[in-house]
């Protein structure tokens, strides 16, 4: 097999390696347009994940890195004159020059051809002269753009600006500094590579940059500039650069990594922030999976697809969490006035790979203090501390979240919902939700939506709150108000989502006559006199609401019905008063919610749920999401239940564990508002670490609450947590802990006879 390598860093080089290493037979050629000794970055930090995969694969290398490894385990973060250290937290750092004199060195030793200050020839020409062309060409890929049309490359530009620099000392921690100044945030992240030397990057957001005057500065004076800052977490010393520049980050994602014979590798295919110290390993990862797939897989193009079928999944998720701690930077500014020690913790589990849980384990007298800091009692995760809201106190941070059930006759909940909300009230949450209850019956999503329109649902839902207060003293029962709009008149979930009843259907009504999908039924626009009905009905349901006994009310202004209908531009194209700029499409919604404030109980709490985005070209984005809260917030509302999506068919979700949760922490950290978080929260580990972070005040969790209606009382066995925060109910004490499922108790062996032949049978 003749390979050819396009780019000699690090992911390329090891690439190479491995395949000689593999099958000396192999040619393998690496093309690389620098100098062996021109390289740009200071410091790679790898994980000990990636290095046991490359002492598996090549002990040589392992051992050559492990002579040059620097370690430490400390994270300082320095933040208005505080510094807090977190242990525990293992990292290997060498400097990226060294680094690649040591797969320079072993792939000469194997024999791979080396071309250094050679431009490699075409894709097109390499591909027909080599059976293999692994394109390692770096974030700026000439090759991913000559099959652009295939790779389908999409690439996303950040709102901060930073530079790769060093100083000539080792930092004893990877540290994290913020500088106030006068022009905005600036931030430090640095860490040691050598005995006497460290990488420093320094990061702002691109408006801050242009106020500090850096677009007017050179090399020189960029440097200057970054020191004075930085003197204190520097010690007054200078800082270096190789040609350093001020760039933006671009995080690459690609549809295909394979063309032919033509596979991409590293950041050719994929990006990922420096903040998670990331791009290395990859690439090192990606050159492992290659050569492993090459080796295992019969033919070449069963192993580019095993190859990509690998790694995919896995830099999805690192790409997630990269994203996440992009974003966590780039709004920075809303967390300066955190506590110091939860200001500390959060940038900790910014990236959500380091969880509440996983840094007890790491440094439990750190937790421990930001966990007093917060004001939970001793032994008291932060998940059972209660919450105010207005006369209402929940006495933990859990919420069932809404979930329709489609299984009501005629607007009336019976004895299913009875069940299935009373049990999970038993299971130990703060506060249960209904599904949506319709306001009117042409308001239904399907015929089995419940409602709150006849005095026959309130009594059946007064049943149901009856039950709770008295069979679950403690916990509390929300209601959900919405109308479908255009959404409305479907069948049953499990009969066809979204898709129109096959006979019986009512006629809709939304904002603009716009048909959800194809295929939908096209609403009616409402007219002035139809608004005012709709928002009689719901201060109506809201009256029923009180007498059935609800603890809280939610207005549903979320998922496309038709509240949400109006709050989205891609959905409301009205001309009056009731459309156009986010404060007309804002209107009705706030007529509703002022309607409905006005005769619900006022020691009693209202919140509203929001879609903080469409997912969508042209919808609504995360500043309309923050505008629309703080708008709710000024009528009244008293916490925002922070969903997005499910606006419009067309959305394109960016789905991930927690992925809702940011819209949430932006709308709490600039509105000032409390917030219900949701979307795939799905432990009590997410739940912890997200409340002690301050990214939100209340979690809803959905689907974990159907697969175990006592997930919360769960929850606290497994945290051998025992307090007010959760109790569980008298005839279920006996089963506060988890049965056994086998014996553990057997005697183990303690004598090995070594080379005894066993005795034979008499």
């Amino acid at each position: 097999m003749k390979v050819a390598v396009i780019g000699g860093g690090p992911g390329g080089l090891y690439a190479a390696a491995l395949l000689k290493r593999l099958d000396p037979s192999r040619e393998v050629t690496v093309w690389e347009r620098n100098a062996p000794d021109d390289t740009f970055g200071f410091g790679v930090v790898l994980s000990d994940e990636t290095l046991g995969g490359i002492q598996h694969a090549d002990p040589v290398v392992y051992e050559a890195l492990q002579r040059d490894f620097v370690r430490w385990d400390d994270i300082d973060i320095v933040h208005r004159n505080t510094r807090h250290t977190s242990s525990g937290h293992g990292f290997a750092a060498l400097g990226r020059h060294r680094l690649l004199e040591i797969l320079h060195e072993r792939c000469r030793s194997l024999g791979v051809d080396l071309r250094f200050s050679s431009e490699a020839p075409y894709p097109a020409r390499l591909s027909e002269a080599y059976d293999l062309v692994i394109a390692a060409d770096g974030v700026h890929s000439t090759t991913r753009e000559a099959y652009a049309h295939v790779f389908r490359p999409h690439v996303a530009s950040h709102h901060c600006r930073y530079i790769w620099l060093a100083a000539d000392f080792a930092f004893d921690a990877f540290r994290f500094e913020i500088a106030e100044t006068e022009h905005g945030v600036m931030q430090l992240h640095g860490y040691p590579y050598a005995a006497e030397a460290s990488t420093v990057i320094v990061e702002m957001r691109e408006e801050v940059w242009r106020a500090a005057g850096f677009e007017e500065m050179d090399e020189q004076e960029s440097l200057e500039r970054c020191a004075k800052t930085f003197a204190d977490a520097l010690g007054g010393r200078p800082l270096r650069s190789h040609r350093s520049a001020w760039t933006t980050f671009r995080t690459v994602v690609n549809d295909r990594w394979s063309y032919g014979n033509v596979v991409l590798l590293g950041d050719a295919a994929h990006t990922a922030h420096f903040s998670i110290g990331s791009g290395t390993k990859l690439a090192v990862e990606d050159a492992l999976a290659l050569a492993a797939c090459l080796e295992e897989q019969p033919s070449l193009t069963e192993a580019l697809t095993a190859y990509e079928e690998e790694r995919r999944p896995v830099v999805a998720s690192t790409q997630r969490a990269a994203r996440a701690s992009l974003e966590w930077f780039e709004n920075l500014r809303l967390y300066l006035g955190q506590p110091p020690r939860q200001f500390a913790f959060n940038l900790l589990t910014r990236s959500r790979r380091v969880t509440h849980d996983n840094l007890r384990l790491r440094d439990a007298h750190f937790t421990e203090a930001v966990e007093r800091a917060f004001g939970c009692p001793p032994g008291t995760p932060p998940m059972f501390t209660p919450f105010r809201l207005r006369g209402l106190t929940l006495r933990n941070r859990v919420v069932v979240s809404p979930m329709d059930m489609y299984s009501a006759k005629d607007g009336v909940p019976g004895d299913f919902h009875l069940v299935h909300l009373g049990a999970r009230a038993l299971g130990g949450a703060g506060l249960v939700m209904t599904e949506m209850v319709c306001v009117s019956e042409e308001g239904r999503i399907t015929p089995g939506c419940t409602g709150l329109y006849t005095g026959r649902q309130t009594e059946a839902w007064r049943r149901i709150t009856d039950f709770v207060h008295t069979h679950a003293p403690g916990t509390a029962i929300g209601v959900q108000l919405g109308h479908s709009g255009r959404k409305g008149s479907t069948r049953l979930m499990w009969e066809g989502i979204d898709e129109p009843l096959p006979d019986g259907n009512w006629p809709l009504v939304a904002a603009s006559p716009l048909p959800y999908k194809p295929g939908s039924q096209t609403p009616r626009r409402l007219s002035r006199a139809q608004l005012t009905d709709i928002r009689e009905q719901f201060a109506a349901a809201a009256r029923r609401a009180a007498r059935a006994g609800f603890d809280l009310l939610e207005l549903h202004c979320a998922h496309g019905y038709l509240l949400s209908g109006f709050l989205s531009p891609l959905t409301n194209l009205r001309t009056d008063a009731y459309g156009g700029s986010l404060a007309g499409r804002l209107r009705f919604p706030l007529e509703v919610f002022d309607a409905v404030r006005g005769v619900w109980p006022q020691e009693k709490p209202m919140t509203v749920r929001i879609s903080a985005t469409d997912w969508a070209e042209g919808g609504t984005t995360g500043e309309d999401a923050v505008e629309i809260a703080r708008a709710f917030a000024a009528h009244g509302a008293d916490a925002i239940d922070v969903s997005t999506g499910q606006v419009v068919a067309e959305e394109r979700p960016e789905y991930g564990r927690s992925y809702q949760t940011p819209f949430a922490d932006r709308i709490r950290n600039s509105v000032g508002v409390p917030v219900i978080a949701v979307g795939a929260i799905s432990s009590w580990d997410d739940v912890n670490s997200l409340i002690l972070a301050g990214r939100t005040d209340l979690c809803a969790l959905a689907r974990p609450h159907l697969y175990d209606p006592h997930w919360s009382l769960h929850a606290a066995a497994e945290q051998g947590y025992e307090g007010p925060g959760v109790v569980w109910p008298a005839p279920y004490r006996a089963g506060s802990r988890r049965p056994r499922t086998g014996r553990t108790d057997a005697p183990k062996p303690r004598l090995t006879l070594g080379g005894r032949p066993p005795p034979c049978p008499r």
